[in-house]
C-alpha cells in the first residue's frame, strides 16, 4: 500500500487575512489623538528656530519608534529629515512620501480659542451654524465624523503626518509590511518657500533617488471625496513700495499738494486687473493652451458651483475659465496684503510715507516664474515708475516723479504628472481598497508645494495625494481638521502602504 503524504501549506498572515480598513481606521485613529493633540501643542512657526527643532526632536522619536532609519539633511537655516526603511525585496522599488511639519504664523487674537497651539474640539452649533468648543475628552467616547479639532498646522500639515503613523501601526498590528522600500521626507520650511530643498537635492541625490513621490499636503475635493492631484501650481512673490514724502504729514496741511503713495499703490494695483479678475498685464498668459477635450474634461469633475459660492460668502467669482477648474489651469495674481498708515483706533489724520503691497503669483507648467515677475516690472515701467530695490535717495526722490522699490523672490515652479498613467492606476486601484466612493482625480492643485525640484533635478514622478478637509481654513485662523477625513486619512494611507507597487 502506497503512504499518501500531506503537506500542509502554511499562508503568511499578509496573504491569508482580509484587511477590514474601517475597524483598523476607527481603533488606531482614536488611539492616536494623544499623539496628534501632542503634535499640534508644540509651536511650528518656521520664522522660530527654537520652537521647530523641538518638531524636529519630535518627529524623529516617532519614526524611531517604528523602525525607520533616520537622517539629518543639514542646511544654512533648518533640516530636512529623511527617514528609510527597505523592504526586504532587493528588486523592490521606492516610493518616498513627503509631508511637512511647520505652519502659517497666527495672530492669536483672531483665533476663536485660548491658544492656536493649545488644539481644541469643537461641534457645530445647529442654531446659528457657529463651532462651539466641547470637552476634549469626548474623543474619548462615540465620534461623530463632523466634529472637528481647531489648531494651528492641524491640516496643513501635521494632520496628514499623524494619520501616517497611525496607518503604519495599524498595519503593524496585522503584520502586514510595505512591499516597496519606503522613504519619508518631513520638511520644516515649507510655509517659507521650502528654499533649502533645491541645494540638499544636488547634495544627496543618491539619498533622495526615488521611482514615485507621493506628497501628503493640500485640501481634497470640495466634495469630500476621496481624491488624487496630478499637479500643483507654482509660485512666486513680489513686494511693492510707493513713496511720498520722507515721513508722514498731516493732511490738512498738504492734502491737495502732497501726493499719497496708498492712492498711487491703489491705481497701480487697480490697473493690473479688468473688474472681472482678468489679469490684464501683457503676456501674463502665454503659453496656457487649453484644447476642446481638455476643457471638457474640466467641466466633468463635479464642483458644485453654487455651493462653493455659497461657503466662500460670494455671489459671482472672477471670470477666468469657464470653471473652478479651468481657472487653476491658469497663472494667478493675488495681492495678499496691503500696508500704510492705520486704521481704526490708530488711525491719524495723516498723508502716509509710503505704501507696502505684498503680492503672489500662482504658477503653472506653461509658464516661468521669473518670465511672469518680468512681465509685472514691465508693466509697472510702462505706468511710468522708476523701479529701485533699496529705499530712493534724495538725488532720486528729486530727479523722478514716480518711485517704486520692488523686492522679488521666484519661488518655485509648477509641476504635473499624467493622470492615466500607470502610477495613476495604481493610485486609484490603491485607494480603492479602501474605500467605495467614487475618487476624484484632479490635474492640478490650486496651491503650491515645493515638489517642482524633485520633477527637474530627480526626474522623479510626483502626485499629490490630499486628506484633508477642503474647508480647513488652512493659511487663515481657526485652521480644523475634519474627525472624518482623519479617519478616511488613515485608511487612504493603509492602502498606498499595503499595495505592491
Amino acid at each position: 500500500m502506497r503512504k499518501i503524504i500531506l503537506f500542509l501549506l502554511i499562508i503568511p498572515n499578509v496573504f491569508a487575512q482580509k484587511i477590514n480598513y474601517d475597524s483598523l481606521a476607527s481603533y488606531f485613529g482614536k488611539k492616536h489623538f494623544p499623539t496628534l493633540l501632542e503634535y499640534l501643542a508644540i509651536p511650528c512657526d518656521a520664522n522660530y528656530k527654537e520652537d521647530i527643532l523641538k518638531n524636529v526632536v519630535w518627529v524623529e522619536e516617532q519614526f524611531a519608534q517604528r523602525g525607520f532609519s533616520a537622517k539629518r539633511l543639514e542646511t544654512s537655516t533648518l533640516p530636512v529629515l529623511l527617514f528609510t526603511k527597505k523592504s526586504e525585496n532587493p528588486n523592490a522599488k521606492t516610493i518616498m512620501y513627503y509631508y511637512h511639519s511647520d505652519g502659517q504664523p497666527v495672530i492669536p487674537s483672531e483665533w476663536f480659542q485660548e491658544n492656536p497651539f493649545k488644539p481644541v474640539l469643537k461641534k457645530k452649533n445647529a442654531k446659528d451654524n457657529s463651532w462651539e468648543i466641547i470637552p476634549i475628552d469626548n474623543l474619548e467616547k462615540e465620534i461623530d465624523p463632523e466634529w472637528r479639532i481647531f489648531g494651528r498646522a492641524s491640516s496643513d500639515d501635521k494632520g496628514p503626518g499623524v494619520m501616517l503613523l497611525a496607518a503604519m501601526d495599524a498595519l503593524m498590528s496585522k503584520n502586514i509590511k510595505t512591499s516597496y522600500n519606503l522613504k519619508i521626507l518631513v520638511d520644516f520650511e515649507e510655509e517659507k518657500g521650502s528654499v533649502n530643498l533645491p541645494s540638499i537635492i544636488d547634495k544627496h541625490k543618491d539619498l533622495l533617488s526615488s521611482d514615485l513621490l507621493l506628497i501628503f499636503d493640500g485640501p481634497g475635493h470640495a466634495s469630500n471625496l476621496p481624491t488624487i492631484t496630478f499637479g500643483a501650481r507654482g509660485i512666486a512673490t513680489i513686494t511693492l513700495t510707493t513713496y511720498g514724502a520722507f515721513t508722514s504729514q498731516h493732511s490738512g496741511h498738504y492734502g491737495n499738494y502732497l501726493p499719497n503713495p496708498a492712492l498711487r499703490m491703489a491705481q497701480l494695483l487697480a490697473s493690473m486687473k479688468s473688474e472681472d479678475g482678468k489679469v490684464l498685464i501683457p503676456g501674463f498668459y502665454d503659453g496656457v493652451k487649453l484644447d476642446a477635450k481638455t476643457k471638457q474634461r474640466l467641466k466633468e469633475i463635479p464642483d458644485n458651483l453654487s455651493e462653493i459660492n455659497a461657503k466662500l460668502g460670494i455671489k459671482t467669482p472672477d471670470n477666468v475659465g469657464e470653471s473652478y477648474q479651468e481657472a487653476l489651469t491658469y497663472p494667478s495674481l493675488n495681492i495678499r496684503g496691503l500696508k500704510s498708515g492705520e486704521v481704526g483706533a490708530l488711525a491719524a489724520t495723516i498723508i502716509p510715507d509710503k505704501a507696502v503691497t505684498e503680492i503672489d503669483i500662482r504658477t503653472v507648467a506653461a509658464t516661468n516664474p521669473k518670465k511672469l515677475i518680468q512681465n509685472v516690472k514691465d508693466f509697472i515701467i510702462s505706468k511710468g515708475y522708476f523701479i529701485t530695490e533699496n529705499d530712493p535717495t534724495p538725488a532720486e526722490r528729486d530727479k523722478y516723479n514716480k518711485i517704486i522699490k520692488i523686492a522679488t523672490r521666484p519661488g518655485y515652479g509648477a509641476f504635473n504628472t499624467e493622470l492615466n498613467g500607470s502610477v495613476g492606476i495604481w493610485l486609484e486601484n490603491a485607494l480603492a481598497k479602501t474605500t467605495n466612493k467614487t475618487i476624484i482625480k484632479l490635474p492640478t492643485m490650486g496651491g503650491s508645494v515645493p515638489i517642482s525640484p524633485f520633477v527637474t533635478k530627480l526626474g522623479v514622478i510626483a502626485v499629490i495625494v490630499p486628506t484633508v478637509n477642503a474647508d480647513n481654513n488652512q493659511h487663515s485662523a481657526n485652521e480644523n481638521l475634519r474627525l472624518g477625513n482623519y479617519f478616511d486619512g488613515i485608511k487612504t494611507m493603509m492602502g498606498l502602504l499595503s499595495s505592491d507597487f
